[in-house]
């Protein structure tokens, strides 16, 4: 009896505890001032159905602040509930929140694209809702459902509409977050959470546009060790690289591609994208073994490298098998399918085809079509945003 009485008195704490922190945040300014609603007051200067000022032909891949984010908050060991959309603006952390001292936080990126006949599309949006939720499972995190995840990332989609690029032009970036802001001093799981979505138009990531890239083979450093988190994308993950990207970058390379931690003879993956080699009629790729995220464009690749007849392999790629190579490319959200003209490894740079018929711009096409509608969408890929 004293027991049942006991955890009944508990539940009732944390259930107080989320709706008290959950009122906070809807009443909180810095979270939801001007909240985008029908009475939500409009800033002077533009209408919703006013194009943004941006100059499409020189947007590149960095931070452009749209109109509104998307918050929900909840406590730990209890559901996400209705968020709000609000006016994009810096946020206040506890200098003890869970994120700052112990990256407890994982991210998604994501794009929506204007079409040629003005509708506005999602690709996968499901899939980095998953993604998301087994990240937060891997962090001890609550995480919004499939459902959530999808209704607020439309949300602000579509409030941001105006910052989406023309056809042709580029996307709107989505950036998804699942942070642990509560107070946090020893080493266990934030108290409370908060999920946010920004957006931001986006053009090509890499500086070279859609140019070859030149990829660095690093030794010295590695992205992922087996039973680490580098198969979530946990924001852990992206820090420790920085620092071989600048060492390649000072070298005039584009990127590192990175080698497994154990035998540092496998291929893994680019600093934030997957990587693929082509020989022939055989397309393969490093295998998701825990140590390599499971990209959404990677996973869309494959299957559209199926559909186009080509074998496609998942397994333990050698470094060594790059001279034999015929053509090697990278996919992710933000980079899309990039080229890959050379690869440097122990001072010994090799290069591929980058010229003439690519499988990598035939799977391209394939994929930025259905992206787009371009291509009639059989798969259920695509998200259409009202």
């Amino acid at each position: 009896m004293a027991i049942q009485k006991s955890s009944s008195i508990r539940n009732l704490l944390q259930s107080l505890r989320a709706a008290s922190f959950s009122s906070m945040i809807a009443n909180d300014h810095r979270f939801t001032s001007q909240a985008y609603s029908s009475a939500t007051t409009k800033p002077s200067g533009y209408s919703d159905d006013e194009d943004a000022d941006v100059n499409w032909d020189k947007l590149g891949f960095g931070l452009t602040q749209t109109d509104y984010m998307y918050v929900m908050s909840c406590c730990k060991d209890q559901s996400f509930l209705k968020g709000q959309l609000c006016r994009y603006a810096n946020i206040e952390l506890s200098p003890s929140a869970g994120v700052l001292n112990y990256g407890q936080g994982v991210y998604e990126g994501m794009k929506a694209n204007r079409t040629q006949d003005g509708r506005i599309l999602l690709f996968r949006a499901d899939q980095n809702a998953g993604r998301m939720r087994h990240g937060a499972e891997r962090m001890c995190m609550p995480s919004p459902s499939v459902d959530q995840f999808i209704d607020a990332v439309k949300e602000t989609v579509s409030a941001n509409k105006r910052w989406i690029p023309p056809p042709g032009k580029g996307s709107l970036y989505v950036r998804p977050m699942l942070l642990g802001t509560g107070p946090i001093l020893g080493l266990a799981p934030a108290p409370e959470y908060t999920f946010l979505v920004y957006v931001s138009p986006v053009g090509y990531y890499f500086k070279e546009g859609t140019a070859p890239l030149n990829l660095y083979i690093e030794e010295e450093y590695v992205r992922a060790s087996p039973g680490g988190a580098g198969g979530v994308k946990s924001i852990t993950n992206y820090a420790p690289v920085m620092k071989a990207i600048a060492k390649a970058k000072d070298r005039g390379f584009s990127d590192v591609l990175y080698l497994d931690a154990i035998n540092k003879k496998y291929l893994e993956e680019v600093s934030s994208c997957n990587i693929f080699i082509v020989k022939g009629n055989v397309i393969s790729t490093p295998a998701t073994n825990g140590t390599i995220l499971e990209g959404v464009t990677r996973k869309s690749i494959i299957e559209i490298a199926k559909d186009h007849g080509y074998q496609v392999e998942e397994r333990p790629v050698a470094v060594d098998e790059l001279v034999d190579a015929d053509e090697v490319f990278c996919t992710g959200t933000a980079v899309g399918v990039a080229l890959v003209g050379s690869i440097t490894y122990r001072n010994k740079r090799t290069e591929f085809r980058s010229e003439g018929r690519l499988v990598c711009q035939q799977l391209y096409s394939t994929l930025v079509g259905l992206q787009t509608g371009r291509i009639e969408d059989k798969k259920g890929w695509t998200l259409e945003i009202n």
